[in-house]
């Protein structure tokens, strides 16, 4: 008598959708899912070392330029 059937876990499942419908569920799915995403992305990010996180520093190129930007002195006055 504690455990419930798959007729029971039915039931409910029908009472959820009638209750909140199906676009309401479809969206906290998707909400959970990024959640879950996240979160894994976060605890990948921690274990790696500080040097290897996805924001790396730009680098600069022979010309003297940081990612094709040009230095101030290169601009044109008049």
């Amino acid at each position: 008598m504690g455990s419930f059937s798959i007729w029971h876990w039915l039931i409910v499942l029908v009472v959820v959708l009638l209750v909140f419908g199906t676009k309401r569920l479809r969206g906290a799915g998707r909400d959970l899912g990024e959640a879950v995403k996240g979160f894994k992305k976060g605890m990948a990010d921690d274990d790696r070392p500080a040097g290897e996180l996805d924001h790396q520093p730009p680098q600069q190129e022979r010309d003297g330029t940081v990612s094709g930007k040009s230095r101030q002195d290169d601009t044109i006055s008049r």
